[in-house]
């Protein structure tokens, strides 16, 4: 979320980096509603000094036996309290009218992101590996996965519905294997620290790392209020909201494999065969809270952890740099990590890396002090995939498939799959 200081300040580059998101100039009516808040301000005050004199007035009329004036300035007090109480619940609204104008508006891109409407103006960054060259014709996963008789959507959709399934035997295996292997990657050698935080929050979680109010039919609630996590960075990221840190305490780094519940709103008719997109998922987070010179160096170090992930598991991919008019709500700066699918032939988002400057930690209110200085600072956030687990398992599937339809086990998850080499069909 913005500052409205600043945006009064810099209305013309803030209208221009709204611009670049495709929205019209901001600036004039959040300056107004802004206008009219601190106009109530001042005359809730001037009200609250008149209460203050016909108050003293009161003692001096009593005093002097005027009891004319006594009354009058007894009168007088009355009305302006009454104004006061009212006044106050007048000056909240126009206040959460403020921040609820802001808290719809997306974060501003860096100036170097590049100008585009949507992922075809998306900038490739570098490709790593070769893309396979199977003799055979590869299947897609689903397909591969039915042959197996391991990845059963019918039976899934009795239990659930559409967009859900039902892994079991060597694939449920493998699925779970993939978790752990990058589990272990990003704590042992990345330093992370291992986190397993609830899957149900508080909607003020998903307030805070831009979620709500905007993306609202995104996301499954309970009856409670409660909301089933997106994805984790909801809860990893809040772990220091409402919090003034050391800058020492900077940076932390957590991680967590966790289920992900996304009602997919708007993807109708998208990825409907296989289990690309999910209403339930599982997926390795990275989460980074940094000081404010720190964040774009943490950037490049997260998107070259997710990529260790798929160089360890042997799979070609590409990086892309996201346009303006692909960027996420909450990020200024996004990495995507495309990997390569030979039964799709094509590249697909596997991993989705993002700096955040202040805008999630203002939501928050997340912030750090320096040792030895007064001034307080917001703190930068970050989040990655590290990576998605279901789209790694698709892509292991679809790369390590044999023309007979069993899948070879990469050989860093062998130990996972308690030395298997092969998932056949059983």
């Amino acid at each position: 979320m913005f500052d409205i200081k600043w945006i009064r300040e810099y209305p013309k580059q803030f209208d221009e980096a709204m611009g670049l998101r495709g929205l019209k100039p901001q600036s004039a009516s959040l300056i107004e509603l802004d206008d009219k808040r601190r106009t109530h301000i001042v005359k809730l005050q001037e009200a609250q000094e008149e209460r203050n004199r016909a108050s003293k007035e009161i003692g001096k009329a009593k005093a002097s036996g005027d009891e004319a004036a006594a009354q009058a300035a007894i009168a007088e007090v009355a009305k302006l309290k009454s104004f006061l109480q009212s006044g106050e619940e007048d000056g909240k609204a126009l206040s959460q009218a403020v921040v609820d104008a802001l808290s719809v508006l997306p974060n501003m891109p860096f100036s170097d992101i590049a100008v585009g409407e949507d992922e075809a103006d998306n900038v490739e960054l570098r490709v790593v590996g070769e893309k396979p060259r199977p003799n055979f014709k590869p299947k897609e996963h689903y397909e591969l996965g039915e042959n197996l008789g391991q990845m059963d959507f019918d039976t899934a959709a009795k239990l659930s519905g559409s967009r859900f399934v039902l892994l079991n035997k060597g694939l449920a295996r493998l699925e779970r294997a993939l978790g752990q292997f990058m589990l272990d990657l990003h704590t042992t050698e990345h330093g992370y620290d291992e986190v397993t935080p609830p899957v149900l929050v508080r909607r003020e979680v998903l307030y805070g790392v831009g979620n709500l109010p905007k993306f609202e039919e995104d996301l499954f609630k309970t009856t409670d209020g409660r909301v089933l996590i997106p994805t984790a960075e909801a809860p990893l990221t809040n772990i220091v909201r409402e919090e003034i840190v050391p800058a020492s305490y900077l940076p932390r780094r957590y991680t967590a494999l966790t289920q992900c519940f996304r009602s997919e709103a708007g993807s109708a008719g998208r990825d409907t065969r296989g289990m690309l997109r999910q209403h339930q998922f599982s997926k390795v987070e990275l989460v980074s809270i940094t000081d404010a010179k720190s964040s774009e160096a943490e950037h490049e170090r997260m998107i070259g952890c997710a990529e260790e992930v798929l160089k360890r598991l042997g799979l070609h991919y590409r990086v892309v740099s996201l346009c303006t008019g692909d960027l996420g709500f909450s990020a200024r700066r996004t990495y995507d990590i495309e990997v390569w699918l030979p039964g799709q032939d094509t590249y697909r988002e596997i991993s989705s890396c993002s700096v955040c400057g202040d805008f999630q930690a203002r939501r928050m209110n997340a912030r750090y002090r320096v040792e030895g200085e007064k001034q307080i600072e917001f703190c930068h956030t970050l989040n990655g995939s590290g990576i998605a687990v279901g789209r790694a398992l698709i892509a292991v599937m679809e790369n390590y498939q044999n023309d007979d339809g069993s899948i070879r086990i990469p050989d860093v998850l062998q130990p996972y799959m308690g030395g298997m080499e092969v998932i056949t069909k059983q």
